[in-house]
């Protein structure tokens, strides 16, 4: 296990997930996170409580973008392994606020690429997205597949990732693997996520607002699935493919140390299922306000994970039922409703 591990992202839902599972391995974490108020800082804040209480825990306050500061942490702390977690999220956000992903999503993430190229880091783990797959209609989303097509700026900053991380281990030899995540859910999940909205306007008595009048399919995965795939690759950087061919070029490999996994459930479920099983959950019948499709949003998502199972044995294995469950027991007990 690399004894020095750089995690940007760390007050956030995966990040904060990823960082607390290293550290209860005894690893050193040094986390990274600007504490911005896309949602609630509070939230990243209590997050932070609890990494602060493992010994081996630093962290610093501090932007992806800012060149001078990323260039001190990977001075001082030379990480063996960095897992970028850090980034503006959200595709509706993204309309709104597009520089934002400039700065966060490519401007820092190139800062990244150059404290990995300088500090001759062992292996550079990278948040990608399940959104790249845009307009693919071919189901199950493999990474094999195409993804020239983004529907959102968001989706498209997030290929721009995949596409600098593939150059960097191309002429540095740098070892990337980037991870496509499918809708990931849990307890201290991000409030604009749907089971968070959905959760808290029912326990208000709030209408939820159902897109695409419901027809819409999510792989839903469940934080603590995710993060043991996180870890599981964390003893296993990139290598280059032998078979790889420039002829027919698989997308998700390189004869350069890279690789893209998508990690997912590998299991869509029916949005009105979905809603159905928090109702369950809650004992609460919905109020639901259906509405059209909204701009840069997917009717789809469906991960082919083989190639991580395959490689580092990554098995999902928490259902929607009780992954629901846990979200709700924690929501109910943070918030005290």
């Amino acid at each position: 296990m690399p004894e020095n591990i750089l995690v940007t992202g760390a007050a956030g839902f995966i990040g904060f997930h990823t960082s607390k599972k290293l550290l209860q391995e005894e690893t050193k974490v040094v986390g990274l996170d600007n504490l911005n108020d896309y949602y609630s800082p509070e939230l990243k804040k209590d997050r932070l409580k609890i990494l602060e209480k493992f010994k081996d825990f630093s962290f610093i306050k501090g932007d992806l973008a800012d060149q001078q500061l990323i260039e001190e942490v990977f001075s001082k702390y030379e990480p063996d392994v960095v897992i970028n977690l850090a980034a503006q999220a959200g595709v509706r956000h993204s309309l709104k606020q597009p520089r934002t992903y400039m700065d966060s999503n490519l401007v820092g993430f190139v800062n990244i690429l150059e404290g990995c190229r300088h500090n001759n880091v062992e292996h550079l783990i990278f948040a990608s997205s399940s959104s790249v797959y845009g307009a693919n209609e071919k189901v199950p989303f493999a990474t094999s597949d195409n993804v020239d097509h983004p529907v959102s700026l968001y989706a498209a900053t997030k290929k721009s990732n995949e596409l600098l991380a593939h150059s960097y281990s191309h002429l540095y030899n740098l070892s990337a693997t980037g991870l496509r995540f499918f809708t990931v859910y849990g307890p201290w999940g991000r409030p604009d996520m749907a089971l968070f909205i959905f959760t808290r306007k029912m326990l208000a008595g709030e209408p939820i607002e159902v897109f695409n009048y419901g027809d819409m399919q999510r792989d839903f995965t469940y934080v603590d699935d995710v993060v043991e795939g996180i870890y599981k690759l964390c003893f296993q950087p990139a290598k280059p493919d032998p078979d790889w061919d420039g002829k027919e070029p698989d997308p998700g490999t390189s004869k350069a140390p890279y690789r893209i996994y998508n990690i997912g459930n590998n299991s869509p479920v029916n949005l009105m299922d979905f809603i159905e099983r928090i109702e369950d959950e809650l004992d609460i019948e919905a109020d639901k306000d259906f509405k059209p499709m909204q701009p840069g949003d997917v009717q789809v998502t469906y991960a082919d994970v083989e190639d991580l199972v395959q490689d580092v044995g990554y098995q999902p294995d928490t259902s929607l039922e009780v992954g629901i469950k846990k979200f709700i027991d924690w929501y109910q007990d943070y918030y005290g409703v």
